[in-house]
């Protein structure tokens, strides 16, 4: 992104602090003329006390001038004080409120988008959390160089060189001439660097993934004694970071070495000219202290520069990943108007394709149909499209071509936030958040009441393993183990209590007694409801009154167990082999 269009997409976050930008400037402004006063000071002094030592006088003489330079100069500094302190309280004050705003907002919009822009090569959590933070930290400090750092020097500048060729023309030329050579080389070093700039963006972003994913994988790497390969990925990326970042440093010392070099020319030039000028008698002797100071009010954001030019780059940088992100408006999610009094629960899917964003062709040609008020069973082996079809039920994803429809009306057209009140999810892997038991279970219905969640844990027979806890249902939901979670999960679908459920392997992290008692209960919310189960467990497909079986994102078969077991094909194949693996022959001896 070009500065011209990040400030543009900028200006509407910080006009809510507009009069934080008023306060600002003017401070700013007020501050500018006084750091020119010590250099008007030191012209006055100088030839003052040069005149007094002319005539022949001594101390007593020059006590006034003295006392003066004094009470102006200490008058100064407080007030100087209190200019910068008003500066940067208000500068910090509008830094502040901005990144929260611009946290806010993204977090917001991201809420918005499907799943498909999550699923996105590039956008992974940890890359994404990198670019979300990057990009504020950026912006802001973006906004805090422009308000509290370049204003105040620039302006200083302005009114040194100002001030400068009202004194004489040809030192304020002489002033003037090093700053845009000064620009042009960091203009130049602007550009060498940006490469290396960007390079190191997708290195850090990688770094940060990383991270993440040794942490959520470390029992894995643990098990399998993996940790030396782990840190080798890692250290082969930190030498990447370590030799892109030497290379940009040293190219910008060398940089900067070129422009400290320019700044001294300027110095020598000044003393030179204004030595010259005194001795022809065109120019009091103060003045050449005098310019000297300007001088240095002038060099003063000349040396600024090239580290707020770098954060500036960096800004802008970062600030396009952020902006991708606030710009994804394609990713959000459409949602219609319809939403009828009552939902029936009919699910159609008619010759849906579908395609992820990666690529991968999940799905061909389904047709479908889920009655109302009865239980369908999706079986296939992994990959077939069995949870493909559940997301897409859900209207996570939009299909390819095709049509799914609820009650005879497209997906499309319903209200995405009714629909989704209206469908229970129960998944293998639930995601537990962080708080407690109870504001999980809760998180199925905000409303419900202390009875209606402890009935919940009760159906998901969770309530006497909570109750033994010593803090009870106010535990930490995160510290319970990956059985007593997929309950919470389980209970969570109870309080909500919807008229459609999906249920995606919800019995897979727990043991057999657990699985029955589940079991049970499901049975029991099954009633007059529409039910969509994908299992392994064979006493759940058994009790599906429709059956799809799926074979690499197409329907092969579908019916009752016995119609789809005769056809002799794919459901039979996984039926057959569920049985062999559970050691059916054995365990019906057992109990006979």
């Amino acid at each position: 992104m070009t500065t011209l269009q990040t400030l543009k997409k900028l200006v509407p976050y910080v006009m809510p602090y507009k009069w934080l930008v008023i306060a600002t400037l003017v401070l700013t402004l007020i501050g500018s003329c006084a750091a020119q006063v010590n250099a008007i000071v030191l012209n006055y002094t100088v030839d003052a006390i040069n005149a007094l030592v002319e005539a022949g006088k001594g101390l007593a003489e020059g006590l006034d001038i003295m006392m003066l330079i004094c009470v102006v100069l200490l008058t100064k500094e407080l007030l100087t004080v209190a200019l910068t302190f008003g500066q940067r309280f208000f500068g910090e004050k509008m830094r502040i409120s901005i990144s929260q705003d611009l946290s806010e907002a993204v977090i917001v919009k991201m809420l918005t988008y499907k799943l498909a822009f999550y699923s996105r090569d590039g956008n992974e959590p940890g890359k994404l959390q990198t670019r979300i933070n990057r990009g504020v930290d950026s912006l802001t400090r973006m906004v805090q160089n422009f308000f509290i750092d370049i204003l105040p020097l620039f302006v200083s500048a302005i009114l040194a060189i100002v001030l400068m060729f009202k004194q004489n023309v040809w030192v304020g030329l002489t002033a003037l001439c090093i700053v845009p050579i000064y620009f042009w080389i960091t203009y130049k070093q602007a550009a060498k660097l940006k490469g290396w700039r960007e390079m190191h963006k997708t290195y850090y972003e990688a770094k940060s993934h990383g991270i993440m994913n040794i942490i959520e994988s470390i029992n894995v790497i643990k098990s399998f004694n993996r940790e030396s390969i782990e840190g080798e990925k890692q250290l082969s990326l930190l030498k990447k970071i370590t030799d892109n970042q030497m290379k940009t440093r040293k190219t910008a010392f060398a940089f900067d070495g070129l422009k400290t070099f320019v700044e001294q020319i300027g110095v020598v030039l000044i003393i030179i000219l204004t030595a010259y000028l005194v001795l022809s008698g065109q120019m009091t002797i103060g003045a050449i202290m005098y310019h000297i100071m300007l001088f240095g009010n002038v060099s003063a954001p000349i040396r600024q520069l090239h580290r707020i030019y770098d954060d500036w780059n960096d800004a802008l940088i970062y600030a396009g990943g952020y902006f991708d992100i606030m710009n994804s408006d394609h990713e959000k999610e459409i949602s219609g108007n319809y939403r009828p009094e009552k939902v029936k629960g009919k699910l159609e899917l008619r010759g849906v394709d579908f395609t992820y964003p990666n690529g991968t062709k999940a799905l061909h040609n389904i047709n479908m149909t889920i009655e109302s008020g009865k239980i369908t069973a999706l079986l296939g082996l992994s990959g077939a499209g069995k949870s493909t079809i559940v997301h897409l039920l859900d209207k996570f994803y939009d299909p390819d071509c095709g049509q799914v429809l609820l009650d005879g009306v497209d997906l499309r057209e319903w209200d995405t936030k009714y629909l989704r009140d209206h469908i229970g999810l129960v998944l293998q892997k639930n995601h537990i958040f962080d708080g407690t038991i109870e504001e999980n279970i809760r998180y199925g219905n905000p409303t419900a009441t202390d009875e209606e969640v402890i009935e919940a844990a009760k159906k998901a027979y969770l309530y006497e393993q909570v109750s033994a806890l010593p803090k009870g249902f106010k535990s930490k939901a995160t510290e319970l183990s990956g059985g007593q979670q997929q309950r919470v999960a389980i209970a969570r679908m109870f309080i909500k209590n919807p008229p459609i459920i999906f249920l995606d392997e919800p019995t897979a992290s727990l043991d057999a007694i657990a699985t029955e008692q589940i079991k049970n209960s499901i049975d029991a919310i099954k009633k007059d409801r529409t039910v969509i189960i994908i299992s392994h467990s064979l006493s759940q497909i058994i009790d599906s009154e429709t059956i799809y079986s799926l074979e690499k994102g197409r329907v092969m078969e579908h019916g009752t167990h016995e119609e789809c077991y005769d056809m002799n094909g794919v459901y039979r194949k996984i039926f057959d082999a569920s049985a062999r693996s559970l050691n059916i022959e054995k365990i019906v001896k057992t109990m006979d």
